[in-house]
């Protein structure tokens, strides 16, 4: 989940970038004004460090400090530190706070116990994506939703049309910070300022403790296919939190990273961009995303929509491509096979670790096979490509 949008543009002879505003500002199809941008609590730290800001899903957001190449590599072999305070952090409470999140959610968040997190998304009644989101229980009656930025709104209002429970909805993302500590020295770098053991916190748990004295929800997730860790707290503490970050990851090499390199990671890693890969164009199956679709626990907004899709089998599939010239492959750039146009390009740029430029796109499923070549158009040209599986990049295990 979690946005960063298609907002560099690469030069594949030097890997070097050309990050513009116009790139950074097609959320919606939208052109934002610079003076109605939000800000996080830490827009004047990003531009004490000579952060390159560019608008973002209507906050105006740090692309890169360092360049994005140093950030991306970085959190593959040291650690990274991200803003990502744009981010949505809805409270649900009430005796049918569960049955709410049931009801408007595709995975099953009854199998949750407190202190544990979930990928899920918020599907259409045609079973499209709404919106990606993270559902967290902090309690039997008590649970956070963390939804993508530019989608607060949208989504808040769609889950209140949908609140015919005894639940109640907060918004909490003004008061809320969050940063995001990526790479394999995440958890040694936090673990000096934080008052409990880390290792005990397994993927995709959290708890609640003091880090640098600063009380806050320590989450082990992320958006980059490292270890990391995910941290919400008051806003009023971001600067805190972060410089005490910086000073302790110092000697492990790390960074403050911006959206670029959060694009590039989470491309290699395989995870999926609301907004590119999956919208209200897509359904959770085509992009192989079934696996968070939970039919077993009842009816839910888009159940029966997605069952029949299964059912009968999803049309197209989202698929990974290797270009097998210098080319690069851009967001909607259109994919032939065999003398036909039969898909588009949803994300793409070169990848950093891997030296190759590397993509998502839909095709028919007969034509989604691992190993088969298609041809993406680049600026008028036809240039060769192959399937492949995946995620590009895993990280290797401990």
């Amino acid at each position: 989940m979690y946005e960063v949008r298609s907002v560099v543009t690469m030069f594949s002879a030097s890997y070097e970038y050309d990050v513009t505003v116009k790139a950074c500002a097609r959320i919606r199809r939208l052109v934002i004004s610079v003076t109605d941008l939000r800000k996080t609590a830490l827009f004047e730290t990003h531009k004490n460090l000579k952060a390159r800001m560019v608008p973002f899903g209507g906050w105006n957001m740090p692309v890169e400090y360092s360049g994005i190449i140093q950030e991306h590599t970085a959190v593959r072999t040291g650690a990274g530190l991200f803003d990502v305070s744009h981010m949505g952090e809805f409270i649900v409470t009430g005796p049918q706070a569960l049955d709410l999140i049931q009801f408007i959610t595709c995975n099953d968040a009854s199998r949750l116990v407190d202190g544990q997190a979930q990928y899920s998304a918020l599907p259409a009644e045609d079973g499209t994506v709404v919106d990606d989101l993270l559902v967290y229980r902090e309690s039997a009656n008590r649970f956070m939703l963390v939804v993508n930025a530019s989608n607060i709104e949208s989504d808040l209002e769609w889950i209140h049309n949908h609140n015919s429970f005894l639940a109640r909805v907060e918004n909490i993302t003004n008061a809320t910070g969050l940063l995001a500590l990526q790479g394999p020295m995440a958890e040694e770098t936090l673990q000096v300022l934080v008052d409990l053991p880390l290792n005990q916190i397994a993927a995709f748990r959290f708890a609640r403790g003091q880090v640098s004295g600063v009380d806050a929800t320590i989450s082990r997730t992320g958006y980059t296919g490292e270890d990391g860790f995910e941290l919400y707290f008051a806003a009023s503490n971001s600067e805190q939190l972060w410089n005490s970050i910086l000073r302790a990851g110092r000697r492990h090499g790390l960074l403050p990273a911006g959206l670029g390199a959060r694009n590039t990671l989470r491309l290699e890693a395989g995870m999926l961009l609301q907004g590119n890969d999956i919208d209200r164009t897509t359904t959770l199956l085509e992009a192989g995303l079934g696996w968070i679709v939970k039919h077993g626990k009842g009816s839910f907004i888009g159940s029966d929509a997605l069952a029949k899709e299964k059912a009968e089998g999803p049309r197209r599939k989202l698929v990974g491509f290797e270009m097998l010239g210098p080319e690069i492959a851009r967001e909607r750039y259109p994919i032939w096979i065999g003398g036909q146009e039969v898909g588009y390009v949803t994300s793409g740029s070169p990848s950093i670790t891997l030296k190759k430029n590397i993509g998502l796109a839909y095709l028919p499923v007969d034509l989604a096979v691992v190993g088969e070549t298609c041809e993406v158009v680049v600026r008028k040209r036809d240039c060769k490509a192959q399937i492949v599986s995946t995620p590009f990049y895993k990280r290797s295990s401990k």
